[in-house]
């Protein structure tokens, strides 16, 4: 059977042959535990983690001893949030965020609010997802203890001016997280050029492995503080206990390597692909509606709305085709997206779109394949939704 084409990379990436060869060896015979310093099998696993770290910190312009591993961006998003808040010293803790930011950051907040132990601002972002600094620093009081927006939006690809941001939370004294997972993999990363406090990142999202990730916590002008949220060996400087997984981080790490290679490159080939790809569907359809801004935006994202069609009905037509309607974090839930919604558009807009995320395996001839397909199923799509229509309004025979 033909696998479909993938285009769903924002969900997650296929992990790298070459990272999956760097991890082999810490699965099969450098299997240690990097916290037994007594053998060599610990002190092999040890150097792999280190080396990792530095590399990985190189990344994002940091210092090894300011990334804490994590199993994900889930998590490190949840250490940031909560563990600032946790850390907070009197009163009661205000954060602000955008209404488009992912689940991992807005259900925490959510529960803070909920349980009493916070106040939340979320700003409103304009019609293209882009969110405003003058909003944020509005929006800030004494007691405020973090800003958390994220690099760049995971459904509509919006990049956020965070150097902006993160000079105004300075300007203030505000510590700043931003939530990086969907840019690492196009995005050159410096968390000093951004003036960034708190940064997450996460190996899938760059054709690494699944469940590991990291928090960049800054040590240095000022150092910040968060409080763990797991206890029990005091891993990762206290911040995040329980034994490292040698062959994801080692993985992490080669993943890094190998973005930071092809980062420019694989930026200029993907925007040219996704850019090729409206086209097509452009010039085959009429009712289709980008979401987002095409100026600041990722280039391998395209979020597109198509008049008359239900997303749900339009992927169960592109059989040959792996996409998706949003954020693979929230699928479960029946409501239209959270970020549609925060860009104005109606539920029913809001159901008619579908996220293509483009990736380094992709081929000019698979996104001209996806363009017709696209084209195609959304014809047939609208023309079985008239022909049911025009049934339903007519009147059947009596028997």
């Amino acid at each position: 059977m033909t696998r479909p084409i993938y285009m769903d990379h924002h969900a997650t990436t296929p992990c790298d042959p070459r990272v999956v060869e760097a991890m082999r060896p810490y699965f099969e015979t450098r299997f240690g535990n990097p916290a037994s310093r007594a053998h060599r099998y610990g002190w092999e696993a040890d150097e792999a983690v280190k080396a990792a770290r530095a590399r990985l910190a190189d990344f994002v312009g940091a210092t090894p001893q300011e990334i804490v591993f994590t199993s994900g961006a889930t998590e490190a998003n949840n250490l940031a949030v909560k563990g600032m808040v946790l850390a907070a010293r009197g009163g009661t803790p205000h954060l602000v965020t955008a209404a488009t930011e992912h689940p991992s950051v807005l259900d925490p907040l959510r529960w803070l609010e909920e349980t009493g132990q916070a106040e939340v601002t979320r700003l409103p972002v304009d019609s293209e997802g882009r969110l405003d600094p003058e909003d944020v620093m509005r929006a800030l009081r004494p007691e405020t203890v973090l800003v958390s927006i994220m690099w760049a939006n995971n459904e509509i690809g919006t990049l956020h001016p965070i150097a902006e941001i993160g000079a105004l939370c300075k300007e203030r004294g505000v510590f700043f997280h931003t939530d990086a997972a969907q840019a690492t993999s196009t995005q050159a990363i410096d968390v000093e050029a951004a003036q960034v406090d708190l940064l997450t990142f996460t190996a899938h999202k760059m054709y690494g492995p699944k469940g590991i990730g990291a928090l960049y916590v800054r040590r240095r002008g000022p150092r910040v503080r968060p409080m763990p949220l797991l206890h029990g060996g005091g891993h990762e400087r206290g911040l995040r206990s329980g034994t490292l997984p040698v062959p994801l981080v080692v993985g992490f790490a080669e993943a890094a390597r190998l973005v930071t290679e092809r980062r420019e490159e694989d930026a200029a080939r993907l925007a040219r692909l996704r850019d090729r790809l409206l086209e097509i569907v452009r010039a085959g359809l009429d009712g289709v509606h980008v979401n987002g801004t095409l100026e600041a935006r990722l280039p391998h994202n395209l979020n597109l709305s198509f008049e008359g069609v239900d997303a749900d009905s339009l992927l169960l037509a592109l059989r040959g085709v792996a996409l998706s309607s949003g954020s693979a974090c929230a699928s479960a839930s029946p409501r239209p997206s959270h970020v549609l919604e925060a860009l104005g558009l109606s539920p029913a807009q809001s159901r008619a779109s579908i996220r293509f995320g483009l990736g380094r395996g992709n081929t000019l001839e698979e996104v001209e394949a996806v363009g017709r397909q696209v084209v195609e199923a959304v014809r047939r799509v609208r023309t079985n939704r008239a022909a049911v229509g025009l049934r339903l309004s007519t009147p059947g025979e009596r028997s």
